[in-house]
C-alpha cells in the first residue's frame, strides 16, 4: 500500500491489488496509452486529467469505465484491465477503482458534458501541463503512471 496525503489535505490509500475494499468502489479513473501518449479530458473546471467519473445506477465499474472515456474524449476503449485502487480518506470515505484500457477507435469529439474535449500527451508534457487537475498532480497519480511502466501493461 502507498499512503500520501493529496493536495486537500486527505489522506489517501492506493493499492495495486483487487480488495478487499474497506470501501466499495463508486468512481473510476481510466488509464489509457497510445502512440506513446497518455489520454487526457480538458475538463472544464478542473482542468486537464484522466477520464473518469462516478457509476451510474445498475452499472459495474467496468462499464462506467468505458462510458466516461467515451463520454468525456469520444475514444472507445476494449481490453479494460483492473490497475489499483484508492481511498479518499475524507470525511465520508470514497474510493476509485482505476483501470488500463487499450484504443478501440477514436471518435470526432461532439459531447459537451463536463468536457470541453481531449488532449494526448507524453509523460513529459502532462508534468509541464499548467492547467492539471487538482488530483492530477498529488503523489498517488506520479505512482500509478511509475507502477504503468514498471509492472504494468504492453499498450
Amino acid at each position: 500500500m502507498y499512503t500520501f496525503v493529496d493536495e486537500n489535505g486527505f489522506k489517501v490509500d492506493l493499492r495495486f491489488d483487487e480488495g478487499p475494499f474497506d470501501v466499495e468502489p463508486k468512481h473510476v479513473l481510466v488509464l489509457v496509452q497510445h502512440n506513446g501518449k497518455w489520454l487526457c479530458t480538458i475538463h472544464k473546471r478542473r482542468g486537464v486529467e484522466v477520464p473518469g467519473g462516478k457509476l451510474e445506477p445498475a452499472e459495474t465499474l467496468e462499464q462506467a469505465a468505458i462510458r466516461e472515456v467515451y463520454e468525456e474524449t469520444s475514444v472507445k476503449i476494449g481490453d479494460l484491465q483492473w490497475f489499483a485502487y484508492y481511498i479518499v480518506h475524507d470525511e465520508k470515505p470514497f474510493c476509485k477503482a482505476v483501470f488500463t484500457g487499450k484504443v478501440r477507435s477514436i471518435d470526432p469529439f461532439v459531447g459537451d458534458y463536463e468536457t470541453s474535449g481531449m488532449t494526448w500527451l507524453t509523460e513529459e508534457e502532462l508534468w509541464q501541463q499548467p492547467n492539471l487537475s487538482f488530483y492530477m498532480r498529488d503523489a498517488g497519480m506520479k505512482k500509478m503512471l511509475q507502477e504503468v511502466k514498471t509492472h504494468g501493461r504492453q499498450w
